[in-house]
């Protein structure tokens, strides 16, 4: 096993020696998110990323943890949390049959709101793991480099996970996250930060793998909520999978934990580190926080204000709602509640009815709409909720759209003949293949770089740098996965 008392005393004054990065890294991590997921990180963004995680440690410290500190209850406490999230599910899908409201989304658009508010901490999934693999040749961490190698799908493209993400949000049209609030970010960053800090925080790392790999309720009803509402649920029911108490990434975090904890008085100081690693899970925005932040309204008109930038003087005068003209509507983004308001007085939207009704949403979407482009699907679904959500005229409640859900959506595809591609039909062995042929010539050029290191050392050292948090899923990033895979056996 590796000497573990190399990487178990942090810097403490890292923060006095830290120049700009620092204070980027201290006040902002978007900001830090996107300069360590550009790839391996140079001195002072690494420097930062340490003095970032330091930072989150110390308020991580002050949280309570339900982890056991007594390693040998960990199995125990882990069956028992998967137990009780299966009787807590079982208790949803009969409350669902009974009658129950969705628990999560009100509508199709508060689903998409989640899926892109969430996108910064799924767009670098397994990423804490990354600087693991450095230990490629020791059994111990084998476990959760194992993890690390099935977050990337073994570099089969159809299952690595942030490609499947990539394409879903793709698929809604709701990939603009990058101008996302700070606390969005928070989660991402810490992952990233920990990728390149694995000789420094490894026992938080083993904490925080451990508390991120249990199965939790919210992904198994975040699961069947998009399914109900015409998402494809495949990247949530995928990790349903894979994170199992029996053989998947949860028993295999307890079994990386048992084994890679030193013996004697350093275990004490070393679970003590882990338990803040598990607390880290809990910083930032969450799936349940961003699902309870969404509000249709202020969603609506935060979309709207982002247009007037580029709207706001391509309107003609002849346009005009309450005398004004809508370039003057638009050219303070805090007018736009009360622009809304005077086109639902005019009667160019009729609050309550389906969206067809109203003259303004045929400007967007009709057979020759006058605004056809301008808003995203996810866009146009927001305005659609939101202009159907409405009490209507008699004061009930409009009725809800009926939605497809995914998995019908698709028998309905394969019905009219338009069938979307298989996402795996063939087996992992059939895409391997495939892809070995699309991309034959690059894949024999890598081939012949890593035959020119001279050793197994160096080639595997070569391929970890294209499994980077920033490069895996590349066509590269993927061939270098699938062969070090090969090469680790």
């Amino acid at each position: 096993m590796s000497n573990l008392a190399d990487a178990l005393p942090i810097n403490a004054a890292l923060n006095a020696a830290l120049p700009g990065a620092a204070q980027i890294a201290q006040n902002d991590a978007r900001a830090l998110y996107f300069a360590l997921n550009k790839g391996a990180p140079d001195a002072d963004s690494g420097a930062a990323a340490r003095a970032y995680l330091d930072r989150q440690l110390d308020h991580a410290r002050a949280l309570h943890s339900d982890m056991p500190h007594n390693q040998a209850a960990l199995m125990d406490w882990m069956n028992q949390r998967a137990h009780d999230v299966g009787l807590q599910y079982h208790a949803y899908l009969q409350g669902r049959r009974d009658g129950a409201p969705r628990r999560y989304f009100s509508n199709r658009s508060h689903a998409l709101y989640f899926l892109q508010n969430v996108a910064p901490t799924k767009l670098v999934d397994g990423a804490w793991l990354f600087g693991l693999l450095a230990h490629w040749n020791d059994p111990d961490f084998r476990p959760l480099i194992q993890t690390y190698l099935e977050e990337l799908g073994d570099g089969v493209p159809e299952k690595n996970h942030v490609v499947l993400y990539k394409k879903l949000l793709a698929s809604e049209e709701c990939d603009q996250w990058q101008d996302l609030p700070q606390e969005q970010f928070v989660q991402g960053a810490i992952q990233l930060a920990l990728a390149y800090n694995a000789e420094h925080f490894l026992p938080e790392i083993i904490g925080f793998n451990l508390g991120y790999e249990q199965l939790p309720l919210h992904l198994l009803i975040t699961a069947y909520e998009l399914n109900e509402l015409g998402s494809d649920p495949y990247y949530f029911t995928l990790h349903v999978t894979v994170d199992n108490g029996s053989t998947g990434h949860a028993c295999k975090a307890v079994q990386a934990l048992q084994q890679l904890v030193p013996q004697g008085l350093d275990a004490e100081v070393f679970m003590r580190r882990v338990q803040d690693g598990y607390r880290l899970n809990d910083l930032g925005a969450c799936t349940t926080s961003v699902i309870e932040g969404f509000d249709l309204q202020a969603e609506l008109v935060r979309i709207l204000a982002a247009k007037a930038v580029a709207g706001q003087n391509m309107h003609s005068d002849y346009c005009r709602v309450a005398g004004r003209s809508i370039n003057d509507w638009l050219s303070t983004p805090q007018q736009i509640p009360s622009m809304l308001g005077e086109l639902e007085k005019a009667g160019w939207i009729q609050r309550g009815e389906p969206a067809e009704n109203s003259r303004f949403w045929r400007l967007i979407q009709s057979e020759r709409a006058e605004m056809f482009g301008v808003f995203s699907a996810y866009e146009q679904q927001v305005l659609k909720d939101w202009i159907t959500a409405a009490p209507a005229a008699d004061g009930q409640a409009a009725p809800a759209p009926r939605m497809l859900s995914y998995r019908a959506r698709q028998r309905s595809l394969d019905t009219f003949g338009l069938q979307q591609a298989p996402r795996s039909q063939h087996g992992p062995r059939g895409i391997i293949r495939r892809h070995q042929d699309d991309d034959h010539g690059a894949l024999r050029q890598l081939e012949q770089r890593i035959a020119a290191r001279g050793s197994k050392e160096a080639a595997m050292a070569m391929l970890q740098s294209l499994m980077t948090p920033a490069g895996h899923h590349s066509a590269s990033g993927l061939m270098a996965t699938r062969m070090f895979r090969q090469l680790l056996g």
